[in-house]
């Protein structure tokens, strides 16, 4: 704390906290260190903005900011009061100020609240210790959109004149007072129960005894949201309560199927920043290092979904802790960072981006290996496909980053952990139905990325469109097209075959997993979805090439449409060749058709295109 010298400890990690952290969520200890580093990396930012602000600070239309008054209040509390400080330092929200405003300070972050108000924020993390530590104290802290914040607390509502003002807030006896314009506003320290002009910040609730588990629902402070900060959007008693209600049930059933990682979870997730729902099975979450704790969440379908999300969050929080205190990785000089695929996202990730996703889905898949055999009222189905699903998209990424020239020997020593761990998931059974849709959404998925995202090389794809043209046997034989990556920022949705296979399973629950009644009703529902791509989760390949055909009439250059019809051919079983060329290279199709309807203004027969193309592919 400036002002109190602290004694920072050194942090490292233990060759057996990296192993536990790999193999699962790690112990007590593994998350002692992980917090105390957190503490730590806090403390040094809070340092580094004092010494920032120390020769000139913005100033307000009423004057300097008078940080000296929030540093000189947060020391106090310090010495008063250790834990109360703790708490709010520690706060997820307390994090994303500290990195955004030092991010500013830099020059590297643009926004437009003024400068004051986002230092000014200091203050309010002061107010809000010192009413937690009991002390007597007069400061004045930022107003936003109309509030006053006093974070892990509250905020009270100010009626201003302009849109960046101050408001004063006195501490007494153990009364917290905010005056604003309208009045004064009485603070309700560790309470969810509002007051007239105070707006608590509310938690919910789940468990008893030693499965308590507490977290922040906060709707109101603006560094609550990333990666940049908002307005509060205050929910309504009844989304409060609905919240409430599913978040129990998830908590009970993580105690049940992931009672390791719901007891590590009690210590590292303390608040949820809601979100709007998204659409069903597509939930929002995000989550960020420098919000240790901290998860931005649309509000979840149900009980599971939540429950799914949390693991997957959490796994994204120990990462960055980790990656807080060391690299698995080295840093990328040049001025354009290698992009790759990763199986759940729309768009190309650098190797940081992947091998978040990689730890975050490991979670997600222990959780559905282990969900699927315990879920009750529920369809089993969807279970198994979800584990099918992503351990196949796991296996996928492995391939492509455990050898990557930029991992550290730490980083390829954790990798190796977790490729191991998922080679051993590849011999759990899974019915035949499931598993079957699992492996068809991933290669789907993979297809659609290559072809938005994959381009062979101009020379390659004039050459071999001319030998189309020329009615050769086949291309040329060697299979090198000089393929590069191309991003494609239209590319939407590449998980609506994944979407629609759910909205099938949990709709034919105990009517059979092969009944697909009215399957094309859905793609109004789902989002980047064609009709090919519901008669194919439906179970209907042949009428899905038919219709996949009809839109490449429409659209030759359609990339959902090639990929799709790769899969359609595959499930049909029916030209091979085509098939296996439009699962693992749809970009040349699409590029070799691409060219003929330029040169010579009509596209070939997808189909025959396809098959031709794939008499020259390496072998797998």
């Amino acid at each position: 704390m400036p002002g109190s010298s602290p004694v920072l400890p050194r942090h490292g990690v233990p060759a057996e906290s990296l192993v536990a952290l790999a193999e699962g969520d790690g112990d007590d200890h593994v998350l002692d260190l992980l917090m105390s580093a957190e503490r730590s990396r806090r403390l040094l930012l809070l340092r580094l903005l004092d010494d920032m602000t120390s020769h000139g600070i913005p100033e307000t239309a009423d004057g300097p900011v008078p940080l000296i008054a929030a540093w000189e209040l947060l020391a106090r509390a310090h010495r008063a009061a250790p834990k109360a400080v703790d708490t709010v330092l520690m706060y997820p929200q307390t994090g994303m100020w500290l990195s955004s405003a030092l991010r500013r300070l830099r020059g590297n972050e643009k926004e437009t609240t003024p400068l004051w108000v986002v230092l000014g924020h200091l203050s309010a993390v002061a107010a809000a210790a010192g009413a937690r530590a009991g002390l007597d104290f007069t400061i004045a802290v930022p107003v936003r959109h109309g509030y006053a914040l006093m974070p892990t607390l509250g905020a009270a509502e100010v009626t201003a004149s302009g849109t960046w003002t101050s408001a004063r807030v006195e501490a007494t006896a153990g009364q917290v007072w905010i005056t604003t314009p309208n009045g004064r506003v009485q603070v309700a320290p560790d309470s969810d129960c509002g007051r007239p002009g105070w707006h608590p910040l509310r938690w919910i609730r789940a468990g008893h005894g030693d499965s308590e588990f507490a977290l922040a629902l906060d709707d109101l402070d603006p560094y609550r949201t990333y990666p940049r900060p908002s307005a509060p959007e205050r929910l309504p008693d009844d989304r409060v309560e609905r919240w409430q209600e599913v978040f129990e049930h998830s908590w009970a059933l993580l105690l049940r199927d992931e009672p390791e990682t719901a007891t590590a979870m009690r210590r590292g997730l303390m608040s949820f920043s809601p979100i709007g729902a998204g659409e069903r099975f597509r939930p929002r979450s995000a989550s960020t290092g420098d919000a240790f704790g901290g998860v931005l969440v649309s509000e979840p379908d149900d009980a599971v979904q939540l429950a799914a999300t949390m693991v997957h969050e959490f796994q994204h929080t120990k990462l960055s802790g980790l990656l807080h205190l060391t690299s698995l990785y080295r840093a990328d000089a040049s001025q354009n960072e290698e992009r790759l695929y990763a199986p759940w996202r729309d768009d190309p990730r650098p190797l940081g981006g992947l091998l978040q996703g990689i730890y975050a889905f490991m979670g997600v898949t222990r959780f559905w290996r282990t969900h699927r055999h315990s879920a009750v009222g529920q369809t089993p189905e969807l279970g198994h496909f979800e584990f099918a699903l992503w351990r196949s998209q796991l296996w996928s990424a492995f391939d492509s980053v455990c050898d990557h020239w930029r991992l550290t020997p730490l980083g390829r020593r954790f990798l190796d952990i977790l490729r191991g761990r998922c080679a051993a998931w590849l011999d759990d059974p899974v019915p035949d139905v499931p598993g079957r849709l699992g492996r068809m959404c991933a290669a789907n998925h993979r297809a659609r990325w290559r072809a938005h995202h994959l381009r062979p090389t101009q020379e390659w794809t004039a050459a071999t469109a001319h030998r189309w043209i020329d009615a050769a046997d086949a291309p040329e034989e060697s299979t090198e097209t000089g393929t590069r990556l191309a991003p494609d920022r239209s590319a939407m949705h590449l998980d609506s075959l994944a979407t629609l296979v759910r909205h099938r399973l949990q709709g034919t629950a105990g009517h059979g997993a092969e009944a697909g009644t009215g399957a094309t009703g859905s793609v109004a529902h789902v989002r980047g979805a064609l009709e090919g791509d519901a008669l194919l989760a439906a179970g209907e390949p042949s009428a899905a090439r038919r219709s996949y055909l009809a839109r490449l009439s429409a659209d030759p250059d359609d990339a959902a449409a090639w990929a799709g019809l790769g899969g359609a051919l595959t499930a049909e079983g029916v030209e091979p060749e085509a098939a296996e060329l439009l699962t693992r290279y749809p970009e040349r199709a699409r590029a070799v058709q691409r060219a003929l309807v330029e040169s010579a203004g009509r596209p070939g027969d997808p189909v025959r295109l396809a098959a031709w193309l794939g008499r020259v592919l390496p072998s797998s």
